[in-house]
C-alpha cells in the first residue's frame, strides 16, 4: 500500500473523566445513563452565578506521586494519566526504543488543549500578588504552555516524529486526533498518541463563560443541568477531564499482533467563518467539514449507524449540527442513533474530542450507542433520531461506522470517522 494512503486503526484508549479514573468506569457510566455533574464546593464557588461543574472523578493526586504532580499544570496530569492508560490498552510495556515494538523516530505525540495551563497561570499571579516574586515557582512557564501535555506524554512515551498541540476551542482534541490520522496516512509516523485534555474549573473561567451567558445556571439540579435537544435548555456545563487513544498503521499493528477496537477512518475540517463565538445557525459550516470528509476518504453515508454529537445543550448549537446532517446525509440521517454524552460528561472544551472518540470507538466496539439523558421535551426542530433515556444496541451484523463531531469558538468543525473491524 502507498506510504501515503495507509490505513490507521485504534489499537489503545485512555480516559479520566467526570464519569471514572479510566476507560472501564467512564464506559459503564456512559452507558448507565450517569450524570458525572454536581455541586460546586469549593469557598470561591458561592459568589458566582454558576456554581455546578462536572469535575474528574478521580483526583490526580490518588494516580501521580506528589513530587511528579507539582511540576504540572492540571491539564497535563490529566493527560499523561490518559495516556498511560491508553498506552498500556495497546500492549506497549517499554518507552519506545527501550523495546522491539515501536521505533521512537516513528512515534509522535499531538495532545490538545483549548486553554491550557490556565490554572497554574491565575494561581501563579495570585502568589505574585500576594507572597511576591521570589515565590513565584520556577516550574511556572512548563507548566502553563499550552504545549506541556503534548510535550510531557511525548516524553513519557519517547516520541521523536513529532509533538504538537492544536489549539482551536471546543475542537482541539478531535483536531489532534485528525492531526494524527494525517501523520500516520501520510508515512511520517506509524504510531501516534493523541488526544485532549482540558482543566478550567477554575472562579476566572466560570465566571467569564457565565457572564457570556454561555452555561447552565440549573444549580437546584445540577444532574440535570446539561440537556441536549431538550426545549429547556440553556447552556453547557463545564466539565474536566482527557481522552487519549493510540492509533496506528494497519500494517504496524498486525506486524506486532495487536488488538484492534476499530478503523480511523479519516476526518472533515471547516471553518464558519461567521462569529467569534456564535456558530452559523444553518450549520453550514458543519456541512462543508461532512463534505469534505466523504470526498477525502473511503466512507459510505450508508455505514453510519451512530453519531457522536457535538451538541452541548445550548440552544443554537444543537440544532445547528442537526441540520448539518441531514443537508449532507439527507434520509442516511434516519438510520444514524444519535447520542449526545455531554448530556453526561459535561462540557470539556479542548478535552471533549478526546473523550468522544473514546466513547465513539467503544460504541462500534461493543455496538451500543450510549443515551442521552435529560431530554424530557425534545425540541421539535432536532430532526433526528437522538438516543434517548436508555443505551440502544446497534446493528450486530456487518461493517458499520460512526462520526464524533466538534467544534469551536471562532467557527472551527472538526468531524472523525471511525469503522469498525
Amino acid at each position: 500500500m502507498s506510504p501515503t494512503n495507509r490505513t490507521v486503526v485504534v489499537t489503545g484508549i485512555g480516559a479520566t473523566t467526570p464519569l471514572g479514573g479510566d476507560v472501564a468506569s467512564t464506559w459503564e457510566g456512559l452507558v448507565a445513563g450517569k450524570s458525572g455533574v454536581r455541586p460546586l464546593e469549593q469557598e470561591w464557588a458561592a459568589e458566582q452565578a454558576v456554581r455546578i461543574a462536572a469535575q474528574i472523578a478521580v483526583e490526580p493526586s490518588e494516580v501521580i506521586p506528589r513530587p511528579q504532580a507539582r511540576r504540572l499544570d492540571r491539564s497535563a496530569q490529566f493527560a499523561l494519566i490518559a495516556a498511560k492508560e491508553a498506552w498500556a490498552d495497546a500492549g506497549f510495556t517499554d518507552r519506545a526504543g527501550e523495546g522491539p515494538a515501536v521505533d521512537p523516530d516513528r512515534l509522535g505525540a499531538v495532545i490538545a488543549s483549548g486553554i491550557g495551563g490556565v490554572t497554574t497561570l491565575l494561581e501563579q499571579y495570585d502568589v505574585l500578588k500576594e507572597k511576591g516574586v521570589r515565590r513565584v515557582s520556577p516550574h511556572t512557564v512548563p507548566m502553563l504552555m499550552p504545549n506541556s501535555p503534548s510535550a510531557n506524554v511525548g516524553l513519557l512515551v519517547g516520541a521523536r516524529a513529532g509533538v504538537h498541540t492544536p489549539v482551536s476551542a471546543c475542537a482541539s482534541g478531535a483536531e489532534a486526533i485528525g492531526y494524527a490520522i494525517e501523520m500516520i496516512r501520510t508515512g511520517r509516523a506509524d504510531v501516534v498518541i493523541a488526544g485532549g485534555t482540558e482543566a478550567a474549573i477554575h472562579p476566572l473561567p466560570i465566571a467569564a463563560f457565565g457572564n457570556m451567558m454561555a452555561m447552565s445556571k440549573n444549580n437546584e439540579n445540577p444532574q440535570g443541568a446539561s440537556r441536549p435537544y431538550d426545549t429547556g435548555r440553556d447552556g453547557f456545563v463545564m466539565g474536566e477531564g482527557s481522552g487519549v487513544v493510540v492509533l496506528e498503521s494497519a500494517e504496524h499493528a498486525a506486524a506486532r499482533g495487536a488488538r484492534v477496537y476499530a478503523e480511523a477512518v479519516g476526518q472533515g475540517i471547516s471553518a464558519d467563518a461567521h462569529d467569534i463565538v456564535q456558530p452559523e445557525p444553518q450549520g453550514r459550516g458543519i456541512s462543508a467539514a461532512l463534505r469534505n470528509l466523504l470526498a477525502n476518504n473511503d466512507l459510505d453515508p450508508a455505514e453510519i449507524v451512530h453519531v457522536n454529537a457535538h451538541a452541548t445543550s445550548t440552544p443554537a448549537g444543537d440544532v445547528a449540527e442537526l441540520k448539518a446532517l441531514r443537508n449532507v446525509f439527507g434520509a442516511d440521517v434516519d438510520h444514524m442513533a444519535v447520542s449526545a454524552t455531554k448530556s453526561m460528561t459535561g462540557h470539556l472544551l479542548g478535552g471533549a474530542g478526546g473523550v468522544e472518540t473514546v466513547a465513539t470507538v467503544l460504541a462500534l466496539y461493543h455496538r451500543i450507542a450510549p443515551p442521552t439523558i435529560n431530554v424530557e421535551n425534545l425540541d421539535p426542530e432536532a430532526d433526528a433520531d437522538v438516543v434517548r433515556g436508555e443505551a440502544r444496541k446497534l446493528p450486530v451484523d456487518g461493517r458499520i461506522a460512526a462520526l464524533n463531531d466538534s467544534f469551536g469558538f471562532g467557527g472551527h468543525n472538526v468531524v472523525l470517522a471511525f469503522r469498525s473491524v
